[in-house]
């Protein structure tokens, strides 16, 4: 009779366990069709159209007629809102947006440039726009200014350089870690601004639109002169 318990009480214990896994959504993902345990849901269609409140087994039906999906978007609304669409379709396209943006943040690297407290101003401008450069393709920037010998009880001469170049790279960046000393260096990092980019490239746009204008000819009117038979500008 023991035994009898024990297979009856196992029996119950599955039958729980695969109601769950019949209602609970794997892996936070959404809850679609059968999954779905609301009794009436704010439906929207497959185009986006809001079709409205309606139960849940009308909102089965309508998406089982179109041979699509019912999918919980929205739990914690009052009632759930459901959509109906392809949810492999959805969860596909999903999958390789994740692994675009993926693959384009492992190829995003922090960069680095070196320069010396007493760099001249040729190296400064070449090295800056190669920063500027890095920034404009996504990159952070690790800005190092390399100390020798006396120049260590100098570090207001690094502290000046660093400064030049947040200021000559303002345009397409930003300071993500204020400069600090590293042992024998100064390290500052800078990271892209994508707001900074556009108002820059907005400025640069008027710019040229500007020069087009100012290059155009004049388009004053013209008269003839009688007495010689030819055109003379109007003043």
């Amino acid at each position: 009779m023991d035994v009898d318990i024990a297979v009856s009480t196992t029996r119950r214990r599955f039958r729980a366990h695969e109601e769950s896994r019949t209602i609970a959504p794997p892996n936070n993902e959404p809850r679609i069709n059968e999954r779905i345990r609301a009794r009436e849901v704010r439906l929207v269609g497959q185009d986006g159209e809001q079709i409205g409140i309606t139960s849940l087994s009308e909102a089965r039906d309508i998406a089982q007629a179109a041979d699509l999906d019912l999918v919980e978007v929205a739990e914690q609304a009052n009632p759930p809102v459901c959509r109906i669409m392809d949810y492999g379709k959805w969860r596909y396209e999903a999958d390789q947006r994740a692994k675009e943006s993926k693959k384009k943040s492992s190829n995003l690297t922090v960069k680095e440039m070196k320069y010396r407290p007493k760099i001249g101003p040729g190296d400064f401008d070449t090295k800056t726009r190669k920063v500027v450069e890095f920034l404009g393709g996504g990159h952070k920037v690790k800005v190092t200014i390399m100390f020798r010998g006396r120049e260590m009880q100098h570090p207001e001469l690094g502290r000046q350089i660093l400064d030049r170049v947040s200021e000559a790279v303002a345009h397409v960046g930003k300071v993500e870690f204020h400069p600090r000393q590293d042992g024998r260096n100064m390290v500052m990092v800078l990271a892209p601004d994508k707001r900074a980019q556009a108002r820059h490239e907005k400025q640069l746009r008027k710019e040229a639109e500007a020069a087009v204008v100012g290059a155009e000819p004049s388009s004053a009117p013209r008269t003839i002169d009688p007495s010689k038979g030819h055109p003379n500008p109007e003043n």
